[in-house]
């Protein structure tokens, strides 16, 4: 299904008309995609620094760094602004980068005008609910629909007598949101002709149908050597007052696949801000249930990856992985020996999750991302050397572990 093309016919045969990923459950920096297996971002080169000297063991651990693009905004005369890609000579041969268009007359930012006027850091395009449903099918075929209702961290945070966390009413389309601030950002501050580079990364979900996903934000300190005395404080307090000082990790956004709406159930970063040690402990299970029932098959494969994971940072002397995220990831779709019946009836509010019989090891996935503050001896954007290592990130991935070892232990 291709749909008329927005490009110029000299420009559809090189450029790539980048996408809002419409998987991006947290960051502030927009997300895209480049094709079906290839992510992009904007390039910090301290980020890049960091992917052209990746230690080996940690490959496995982070997405593959494909190479560079350059990306320039494009306003038509309706006001529509589109990002387009040009491979550059620095693109690495390591996969296949499809330059198709694909369907870009339904990319999503393509049906509706972005406002470039500036406000509030959480306005929002008024999306129709008929309207977002439609681009979300035909941007993301084969694939179920984001929540669509647009709210964000107005809803307070409530709890029930046990600690508990309710559903929120409504949850968002983080990655849009990114993708809207980001554009407007780039036409207010640069003309269409300036070239600007973009990472070129390894799409880490493009092998899940449904994929659920835990972005968590790593460490005890997430400013980085070069941040402001402001920026300092800021993040600073940021820490203290969520569980980044008690736990050494935050939740940073979330999506999980509910099988009795259809939907995925989403949570963003200031819901994660909120939260109690008790409350992160409750979302960690809510991420691993399905609405029908906990996803017990995952719990220890998750737990075994952490593990390994924690071997290798261990190891890696001088690194500091500050404002990094962990994103861990697994499939919605239940291999079917371990689904269970669905209860059409089960609406709002969800039941209580109980253990799913079967012990299959379903396929999950743990990622490192997001390394703009990273540093390490030998850094290119090095400010400071560091001993040791990482000793903040260790303590959110070791409470992390047993916190999933207790929910597997029933407790």
């Amino acid at each position: 299904m291709v749909g008329q093309s927005p490009l110029d016919p000299g420009e559809s045969r090189t450029a790539v008309l980048l996408e809002p990923f419409v998987h991006q459950v947290g960051g502030h920096m927009s997300m895209m995609t480049y094709d079906e297996h290839t992510v992009c971002k904007p390039l910090v080169s301290q980020e890049l620094s960091f992917y052209e000297s990746l230690p080996l063991a940690m490959r496995q651990f982070t997405p593959q760094y494909k190479g560079i693009v350059s990306v320039h905004l494009r306003k038509d005369s309706l006001g529509n602004l589109t990002l387009l890609a040009s491979p550059s000579l620095q693109t690495e041969s390591c996969g296949r980068l499809d330059n198709a268009i694909g369907d870009s007359s339904v990319t999503i930012w393509h049906k509706c005008k972005w406002a470039a006027s500036t406000g509030s850091e959480h306005e929002l395009v008024k999306w129709s609910h008929t309207q977002l449903t439609k681009t979300f099918k035909d941007s993301c075929p084969g694939k179920m629909l984001l929540r669509t209702d647009l709210q964000y961290h107005t809803d307070p945070l409530l709890e029930d007598a046990n600690g508990n966390q309710p559903e929120r009413a409504s949850s968002n389309p983080w990655g849009l949101h990114c993708h809207r601030q980001h554009l407007n950002r780039m036409s207010s501050k640069h003309n269409e002709h300036k070239l600007h580079q973009f990472l070129l990364l390894e799409n880490v979900v493009s092998k899940y149908r449904y994929p659920c996903i835990l972005d968590l934000k790593m460490g005890t300190r997430q400013h980085g050597d070069d941040a402001s005395e402001e920026k300092k404080a800021r993040h600073i307090k940021k820490c203290e007052q969520s569980t980044s000082a008690s736990l050494g990790v935050r939740i940073c956004g979330m999506q999980v696949y509910q099988v009795d709406t259809g939907h995925f159930l989403c949570k963003d970063k200031y819901y994660g801000r909120k939260l109690s040690p008790e409350g992160f402990r409750q979302t960690l299970r809510q991420f691993l249930c399905n609405g029908n029932h906990l996803r017990t098959d995952l719990l220890e494969p998750i737990i075994l990856r952490l593990k390994a994971l924690l071997s290798v940072i261990r190891k890696q002397s001088s690194y500091r992985f500050y404002s990094s995220s962990l994103l861990i990831i697994y499939d919605g779709q239940e291999p079917k020996e371990n689904t269970a019946p669905l209860d059409n009836h089960l609406r709002f509010p969800k039941p209580k999750c109980s253990p799913a019989p079967g012990s299959h090891h379903s396929r999950v996935d743990v990622r490192m991302i997001d390394f703009a503050h990273t540093t390490f001896k030998g850094s290119k954007c090095n400010h400071t050397t560091y001993d040791g290592p990482d000793h903040g990130y260790i303590f959110g991935l070791e409470n992390l572990i047993k916190i999933l070892q207790n929910l597997s232990e029933g407790k």
